[in-house]
């Protein structure tokens, strides 16, 4: 009963004033400040760097959730100090997320390229391998379609010839893929490391150190209700999925998402742009669910389940984008063009599958998990 009665549209609920917004802005401070301490005392001290990455998450799941309470409950905040910190907070959250969105989207196409073309091993690990066995079946291709009558026929061959042109395709495609965003990574690591070592950052910490203690409240907001403006993150998160295109996203092809990504034009597709933006008001929905419940909101499996199907959709749209940029790199052979091609049009359709899967969860009732 107690998770009812903080439901932030029932205007009979027991309101919830702003000292529980200090409060969360307090634990999520310290949970700041003790993520940048395990941070200093591990950092690059182990051997995989784990526990690193481990550091680097906990700081961005702080930073995240204080920028997220600074947005939504800005009218019970000093202006000026929250204007200065929000932006600092998605500046740090950004910088320190870029290195494990690279390393994850390797993973991600090297798995989609294994899978695409049949190899045993993944393609940027063994592309010696991968043209032998691209050779053998484009050599069973020509054998098929000189005997048509032991094969089924020249259809057979032309399936074989194009699996093994894009198994040849697929490991040189690994391997740029691999070279593109190792460096990538590598770059963001350095970067992360910059940031985590700048004054900018030391401002930034100075000041979450001194909201562990002192949140700089207005002088009305211990006596105001919080459900309003939870409530209306809660309308600003409905209404954008309201616009988005929801028709299209029941079909399970949507051959205009290929056309963009496969152009020259390098900017970025123009249909994920809405998606993005939900992914976003369902994050700040969630966590205004946070506040209001004082960091124990009990799990809703609706918003879970439609938050990682955007989280899907996010990884599949960049993805795509990173296999489209790949496949313009000058002089690359058409067999790795084509692979690309080929891995390009499967996260977009990635990309659909993700819409649907977040029509779906979304037109279900609210169900929180026991």
């Amino acid at each position: 009963m107690a998770q009812q009665h903080l439901d932030p549209t029932d205007p009979t609920a027991e309101a919830v004033t702003g000292t529980a917004l200090a409060d969360y802005l307090r634990a999520q401070a310290t949970e700041f400040l003790r993520a940048l301490r395990l941070h200093r005392e591990t950092g690059g001290a182990t051997a995989n760097g784990a526990e690193e990455f481990d550091a680097a998450r906990l700081l961005r799941r702080s930073a995240r959730r204080i920028s997220a309470s600074l947005h939504t409950f800005r009218p019970l905040l000093d202006t000026d100090w929250s204007e200065e910190m929000r932006p600092e907070l998605a500046w740090l959250s950004g910088t320190l997320g870029l290195e494990h969105a690279c390393e994850a989207r390797l993973e991600r196409l090297l798995l989609a390229l294994h899978r695409l073309s049949g190899a045993t091993v993944l393609p940027a690990q063994a592309v010696d391998v991968a043209v032998a066995a691209g050779a053998r079946a484009a050599g069973a291709g020509r054998v098929r379609e000189a005997a048509p009558e032991a094969t089924g026929g020249p259809a057979g061959a032309t399936a074989t010839t194009e699996r093994g042109n894009l198994t040849v395709g697929a490991a040189k495609a690994g391997a740029l893929l691999d070279r593109q965003l190792t460096l990538a990574r590598t770059r963001a690591h350095s970067t992360a490391l910059q940031a985590l070592g700048s004054s900018r950052f030391h401002a930034v910490a100075d000041k979450v150190a001194v909201l562990a203690s002192e949140v700089p409240l207005t002088p009305t907001a211990p006596t105001t209700d919080l459900r309003p403006l939870a409530a209306a993150a809660e309308e600003r998160l409905t209404d954008a999925v309201t616009a988005l295109p929801l028709v299209t996203a029941g079909h399970p092809y949507n051959a205009a998402a290929l056309v963009h990504g496969l152009s020259p034009d390098p900017s970025p597709h123009p249909q994920d742009g809405p998606w993005h933006q939900v992914r976003l008001l369902l994050r700040l929905h969630r966590y205004a669910r946070e506040v209001l419940h004082g960091g124990n909101a009990p799990v809703d499996v609706r918003l879970l389940t439609a938050g990682q199907a955007l989280n899907r959709h996010r990884d599949a749209s960049e993805a795509a984008a990173a296999a489209a940029q790949a496949a313009r790199t000058p002089r690359i052979t058409p067999a790795t063009a084509y692979a690309l091609g080929v891995l390009h049009a499967d996260q977009r359709h990635e990309v659909e599958a993700a819409r649907f899967a977040f029509q779906q969860a979304w037109q279900k009732q609210t169900v929180h998990a026991p």
